[in-house]
């Protein structure tokens, strides 16, 4: 009886031995971007970061639809001063093979990829409100309400789940700085079917259904991820949902963990935003015109000033709009070239 367990137990050794001593998954390294007060620490140390947006970072012409120019990410990682932010689109039309139709990382991993091996931060954008370099369908009020859980051709999943994929992808990536939920929300209600601002309409209760769609979006990713900064791409003035005391709403989401100002109007709100919150704020897009419109010098040193002044002012932090592979020069544009000026401007900020 004894030799025919023995036999038994050689036969099936993992039926009689005692089971390996269960290993835990080594934790994720720290996040290295917090929020302190009103402003955002980098390694623990405070940090103000003056960098650029560069949504055309993860296109992939042999892999999506792209979105605007391709973009040499190493070289563009490593012209960057150690450490800097950069915001980029990570929509999921842009994770979406051209070809099949199905879903293909490949494109975006390689965005974090490059970040990583250059020391580099990214901010990632998950969706836009216009569909630009999307669907190009304008996200209505319908789509707070309920939209954003749905499927929408020509996508592989819900707005919903693109949160859960990208996050939980992408979560312990050292380059991840912060979540960008959307950009520029405005859940109006569309006249025509362009959604045209003379034909659309804000009803009342805007800001709390804005603030109850980032409080069910910002559930998901902390849930996934609680570890990095949650924001929002606010534009900060008169939008829908964002108007008058509904800035001040939103802020009050627990899920919001820093707010957004896009600064094309010389900053005519932010004093009022800054007065209204005690969270930090990023101007996570600073435009000023150049090319045919103002020479690269004379943009450079305008957005010097107008750093300067958003320091004192008391805001987080700055990303000028925007970084081009190919910028137009004989154009009136915001492009920022490999070889612009203002970089050197952007450099010095954020070293500070």
């Amino acid at each position: 009886m004894r030799a025919a367990v023995v036999v038994a137990c050689l036969i099936a050794a993992t039926a009689c031995a005692p089971p390996p001593p269960s290993e835990s998954p080594e934790p994720p390294p720290p996040p290295r971007v917090a929020v302190d007060h009103r402003g955002l620490t980098l390694d623990a140390k405070p940090w103000w970061p003056a960098g650029l947006n560069a949504y055309q970072l993860a296109s992939d012409w042999d892999v999506n639809g792209g979105c605007g120019a391709q973009v040499d990410l190493d070289a563009y990682f490593s012209s960057l001063p150690p450490t800097s932010l950069t915001r980029f689109n990570a929509f999921q039309s842009l994770a979406l093979n051209r070809v099949t139709g199905t879903l293909d990382f490949s494109a975006m991993d390689a965005v974090f990829a490059a970040a990583e091996r250059n020391g580099q931060l990214v901010m990632p954008v998950l969706s836009p409100q216009d569909g630009a370099c999307g669907n190009e369908l304008y996200k209505d009020r319908a789509w707070y309400e309920h939209g954003w859980t749905v499927r929408r051709a020509p996508f592989a999943v819900s707005f919903a789940d693109w949160v859960r994929l990208a996050v939980d992808r992408w979560r312990v990536s050292p380059a991840l700085a912060a979540w960008d939920l959307l950009g520029e929300p405005e859940p109006g209600v569309c006249g025509d079917e362009a959604c045209s601002l003379p034909r659309r309409s804000c009803p009342a209760d805007s800001a709390q259904l804005l603030r109850s769609w980032i409080d069910a979006v910002g559930r998901i990713v902390r849930e996934t991820d609680p570890r990095h900064p949650i924001t929002l791409g606010l534009i900060g003035g008169d939008q829908c949902g964002s108007a008058g005391d509904g800035y001040a709403q939103l802020a009050q989401s627990p899920y919001l963990d820093v707010l957004q100002y896009h600064d094309y109007d010389d900053a005519a709100w932010l004093p009022v935003r800054l007065g209204q919150v005690t969270k930090p704020i990023l101007i996570a897009e600073l435009g000023i015109e150049a090319g045919s419109c103002l020479s690269l010098t004379e943009r450079a040193q305008r957005v010097d000033e107008t750093l300067t002044g958003y320091r004192e002012a008391g805001a987080a932090g700055a990303l000028l709009w925007a970084f081009v592979p190919d910028p137009r020069g004989d154009q009136c544009t915001y492009d920022v070239g490999p070889g612009d000026p203002v970089r050197d401007v952007l450099a010095r900020h954020g070293s500070r």
